[in-house]
């Protein structure tokens, strides 16, 4: 073994560590701790984005537009997401995958990043073509379903799709170089601020409703051109076309992996989506609106893990080039025990918080309760499997990710039918949940049996018990009259009794490790 990987293994590993610090151990990824430092970075831009968001779901948006009103924004935004994804092509993966052959900043990547938005372009226009074919037949089946709004501003989704999917494939580029702050605050936090004057310029009465979908399509497309300002700022904007980009790797796998990969995306999207589209046919866009609403306060459960995926999956891809399956067992423990942590302590303490919560929302959203319940449990179980996707979908196994993603969309979509029309948007929910726990325990067993690892130990049982356990002692505080009051000094119970907990059973390296930094530094 080269010595300067010796020296990098001792590093990272150090004496008697069980769990080493992220880091690299091969030239072509980040250097030691940089995955570790932009996952502290994401994560804290990430949870001042939630509070934001949290201003706007909670305070904003319900108290100042209709639940019609918000369930048109949240669903303009999803059906966006899908346009753009059904334009990508995959090639958002494609980049993930295959840009470590092609990086060279002295000979512009070789042409990469022209071949990575050229052929998603060429897709945005066929979709656009069939979006507007479909155009009569969509609008006869929504005619008597409550959805007069979303028709009116069936071709503002055109505009807003292509700015997401311009963004889609400049962050999918970034990830490659490994930049992945700035994307995460012009997302996180930079998009729901310009979302919080908007919608505060409406409550003020300066401009009309329809003026405020404008002005929200708007800053949805802002970030696109914040990351394309940001790619020219880092001297990475190489458009210029490459002969060389197709003797690096054979374009037929490259074509070929973007199909899979797109046929996966579609299938991931149409499980994220497909319950409010279903909500919109069984229910109505009021109720979209209310259920979009208890999904996004779940959202803060799912930033630890999302902040550490930015920076993990371009290094999953490095490890699979080099064939370095022990580093690959050390990031996927890593990143699962460290989720396990956050993302329990968040659940639970939202959770105990939930009553207090939907009495600031107005009373017709007090029917979102149990849509958090079951899609919290579904986001803990997604993070706490940790990075299970994307080691197979980086994996030379990945055709079978696209196996597992279209039996999963075929079991939202069948749940979905049988729940709605039964439980409401509680069963959308729990449909949702249903889907979340198949699909990572499929990725988990395949990856444990084809590559034997696998993330979980004795340490696992120990925080979920931890958890429930702390929860079950916050149940004990008395109701404070104040709501504000009460979810202050609860959730600080709570931080203080999981912390505790954590520390004195020792079932955290990373915490413990955390701990006895703060303290030294203190003392």
């Amino acid at each position: 073994m080269p010595k300067g990987c010796r020296r990098r293994i001792k590093k990272c590993f150090g004496k008697g560590r069980k769990f080493p610090v992220i880091c690299s151990l091969n030239s072509s990824g980040p250097s030691v701790g940089i995955i570790q430092k932009q996952g502290i970075q994401n994560t804290v831009i990430s949870y001042a984005g939630m509070a934001l968001g949290y201003v706007n779901t909670i305070l904003l948006m319900p108290n100042f537009l209709t639940t019609e009103q918000v369930g048109l924004t949240t669903l303009l935004v999803s059906l966006a997401t899908m346009f753009a994804q059904f334009s990508a092509l995959g090639f958002g993966n494609m980049s993930i995958r295959f840009f470590p052959h092609f990086r060279n900043k002295e000979k512009q990547h070789h042409g990469f990043l022209f071949l990575l938005l050229s052929v998603p372009m060429l897709g945005f226009l066929l979709v656009t073509g069939l979006f507007i074919l479909l155009k009569p037949k969509i609008l006869a089946h929504y005619a008597d379903k409550n959805a007069d709004l979303l028709l009116e501003y069936y071709y503002y989704i055109v505009v807003l799709a292509f700015f997401t999917l311009l963004y889609m494939l400049q962050e999918a580029y970034l990830k490659s170089l490994y930049k992945t702050v700035v994307p995460s605050f012009v997302q996180d936090f930079l998009l729901r601020l310009l979302i919080s004057l908007s919608v505060t310029v409406y409550a003020l009465g300066w401009i009309d409703f329809k003026q405020f979908v404008l002005l929200f399509i708007g800053v949805n497309s802002i970030t696109s051109l914040v990351l394309l300002v940001y790619i020219v700022f880092l001297k990475q904007f190489f458009i210029r076309p490459s002969r060389q980009a197709f003797s690096i790797r054979p374009i037929g796998e490259i074509i070929a992996y973007g199909l899979f990969a797109f046929t996966g995306n579609i299938s991931a999207t149409i499980i994220n989506t497909v319950d409010s589209l279903m909500i919109l046919d069984y229910l109505s866009l009021s109720e979209v609106g209310i259920y979009r609403v208890a999904v996004i306060v779940t959202s803060a459960i799912a930033v630890p893990g999302r902040s550490m995926l930015k920076i993990v999956v371009p290094q999953v891809s490095d490890y699979w080039k080099n064939n370095d399956m022990k580093a690959m067992d050390v990031i996927y423990k890593r990143v699962t025990s460290v989720n396990l942590v956050i993302c329990s302590l968040v659940f639970i303490g939202i959770w105990a918080n939930i009553d207090n919560i939907f009495s600031i929302l107005p009373k017709d959203y007090a029917g979102g309760k149990y849509v958090f319940f079951f899609m919290g449990l579904a986001r803990l179980f997604d993070m706490a499997t940790g990075i299970n996707g994307s080691i197979l979908l980086t994996s030379p196994k990945y055709r079978y990710d696209l196996l597992f993603s279209v039996l999963l969309a075929a079991l939202t979509i069948f749940t979905n039918y049988i729940f709605i029309p039964i439980y409401g948007i509680n069963g959308a929910a729990f449909a949702s949940m249903l889907t979340y726990f198949a699909i990572n325990l499929l990725r988990l067993g395949f990856v444990w049996y084809v590559y034997k690892i696998q993330p979980f130990g004795w340490q696992s049982l120990l925080l979920l018990g931890i958890a429930t356990l702390a929860f079950a002692l916050s149940t004990m505080i008395p109701v404070l009259p104040d709501v504000w009051l009460d979810i202050v000094m609860r959730s600080a119970a709570i931080v203080v009794l999981y912390g505790f907990l954590i520390l004195f059973l020792k079932a955290s390296p990373d915490a413990t490790r955390l701990w006895q930094t703060i303290r030294s530094r203190i003392l």
